[in-house]
């Protein structure tokens, strides 16, 4: 397994040449290149995956449970949230059945989430079955980091070979009246350990909330300069439960002239044209830095996620509403090709984009302790 778990991350970036903080903001709205660069040559997309506007969807996110041992606030609502019952949700072999239909249609990659995906207890045989999906390339997990510095280094035994760590300040005294738990030290501890195993590069989440966080954008920034981290600013976005507030967003437009201000080199690179983030390096620092502009300036068009839920309700939009169960016909014993029938219909009703900011405030949707991140 040595080999499968060195990181296969491909650069497919190339640097903008301008220095100048004009051409710094103006090539940091432009799109990118084509979404036909998409199309996998060794492993076709069939078409079951590609939507009524021609976009190939070859990422799958898939929530392993819905129970965390956090309780963030922009996640989880103050009261809790009520679990599905455990017969209710995914077992290791529907989760497994599921994932090797969608690969040997065309996905490539595969990121599991939550709730929080180390605490469950299988974790490790999930990933090893996945790893060996012929046709999966990425297999990825975003985490909040607790377990994962002891967990770590059999997960990339068993095939693991991308992580993105969840952490919305440096200040202990924060994350604990963020998470409603202690922690802080361990989540550190998570992202020097995936360091310290060779990934690379280890992304950073970090949602950013005006009056909570927003002054320590620059501090988060300073973690790239010496070591192969990508922070990856984003911005909030409302979730059932979560009290979002526009006048707790920050705009992706207001945190990237904190950082130009204050490192002067920012420069963007070339995103591929399905990045949900849009890129920067800085002269000097081995890391980077990332926006994800969920609000203000989606990304819509180059879309290529789906969404398998714990419960195995069946999502093609994170801000959508709309959820089919893949559960219910694997349990009564669909074969293959009514349950890429029922795929398949899905991403063909998947929308053009989201309804916007304040639309999507007012929808009913789930908790993301729900959805999975």
């Amino acid at each position: 397994m040595g080999s499968y778990c060195a990181a296969r991350r491909t650069n497919r970036q190339a640097s903008f040449s301008g220095n100048n903080e004009y051409a710094t903001r103006a090539f940091a709205t432009t799109s990118c290149a084509s979404l036909s660069e998409d199309q996998p040559k060794d492993n076709p997309v069939s078409d079951m995956l590609v939507d009524s506007f021609g976009r190939l969807h070859t990422y799958l996110r898939i929530s392993l449970t819905e129970r965390c041992n956090l309780r963030c606030q922009y996640c989880m609502p103050a009261d809790g949230v009520e679990l599905t019952p455990s017969p209710q949700l995914l077992t290791k072999t529907e989760i497994l059945r599921c994932a090797n239909l969608f690969v040997s249609s065309g996905v490539n990659k595969i990121r599991l989430t939550g709730g929080e995906p180390t605490i469950r207890k299988d974790i490790e045989d999930i990933c090893l079955e996945l790893s060996n999906l012929k046709g999966l390339k990425t297999l990825s997990m975003t985490t909040n980091g607790i377990a994962l510095a002891r967990k770590l280094p059999k997960l990339k035994e068993c095939g693991l070979n991308s992580v993105n760590i969840s952490l919305d300040t440096l200040v202990p005294a924060k994350f604990e009246f963020m998470t409603r738990r202690k922690g802080h030290e361990k989540v550190m501890d998570a992202i020097n350990a995936s360091i310290d195993l060779g990934f690379n590069p280890v992304k950073v989440n970090c949602v950013v909330m005006r009056g909570f966080n927003d002054d320590e954008i620059c501090d988060f920034v300073e973690l790239t300069r010496e070591k192969p981290i990508d922070i990856r600013f984003i911005e909030f976005m409302p979730f059932d439960g979560n009290v979002w507030n526009v006048k707790k967003l920050v705009p992706y437009s207001e945190m990237l002239d904190k950082v130009m201000k204050r490192f002067t080199s920012l420069k963007r690179v070339q995103d591929h044209p399905t990045d949900t983030a849009k890129n920067f390096t800085i002269d000097g620092h081995e890391g980077r830095v990332s926006f994800i502009t969920s609000m203000t300036e989606h990304f819509c068009a180059g879309c290529n996620r789906l969404r398998l839920l714990a419960d195995g309700n069946f999502k093609v939009c994170l801000f959508g509403p709309s959820e089919i169960s893949l559960r219910d016909p694997l349990r009564r014993g669909a074969e293959d090709d009514e349950l890429k029938e029922i795929i398949g219909a899905a991403v063909k009703r998947k929308k053009a984009s989201h309804a916007g900011m304040f639309d999507i405030a007012k929808t009913a949707n789930r908790p993301m302790i729900h959805i999975g991140g």
